[in-house]
């Protein structure tokens, strides 16, 4: 039976916007300028944003590359959690996060598109809530193959941008839209 959530509250969910994961990323500065109109539209509206952070041994929690990137730095009211798997929804407190907010919908901006955006965005779907991902507001960087061949980052994000678009869930909905497009 498919879970779907009651009420109309949204949250936007900045996904690894950090130093060490968006570097080198493509490009990389006009996803950070989009993010960072997305962030500026819900502050105006008084929107929750919450942050999440990857955190690994080559991420350790409070190291530079961990931080998330200048241009975008979290108000101190904001909620910032910490992740350690690609779904920012396992064992990081999200799942409660949300609901202690009532949120329903989750609007979408983050790196790396086709690891921890992708997953954060079925896991979303899966547990009901309404999606927007901001098509314009995510990143990845080339993919290479052990055999020598390769998807490129934008194949990548325009794929996924389609996909998301297109699947379907009983009882919820999902979009993609550009950031200047979005409005809380």
């Amino acid at each position: 039976m498919a879970t779907i959530r009651e009420g109309d509250q949204t949250a936007l969910l900045i996904v690894d916007m950090q130093v060490v994961v968006i570097d080198g990323a493509w490009q990389e500065d006009l996803i950070i300028a989009s993010t960072r109109r997305a962030v500026e539209k819900a502050r105006e509206k008084g929107v929750p944003i919450i942050w999440i952070q990857h955190e690994s041994k080559s991420k350790p929690h409070g190291s530079p590359g961990w931080q998330i990137v200048p241009q975008l730095a979290p108000h101190p009211d904001e909620i910032c959690l910490d992740k350690h798997f690609n779904s920012a929804f396992e064992e990081s407190g999200l799942e409660e996060t949300l609901s202690g907010l009532g949120i329903t919908h989750i609007v979408l901006a983050g790196v790396l598109t086709n690891w921890c955006l992708q997953a954060t965005a079925y896991a979303a779907l899966d547990r009901g809530y309404d999606l927007t991902l901001i098509g314009d507001a995510h990143t990845t960087e080339d993919f290479d193959f052990d055999n020598g061949e390769s998807i490129s980052a934008a194949n990548i994000i325009e794929a996924f941008n389609i996909l998301i678009g297109a699947v379907r869930y009983p009882g919820r909905t999902n979009r993609v839209i550009s950031v200047e497009d979005l409005e809380f």
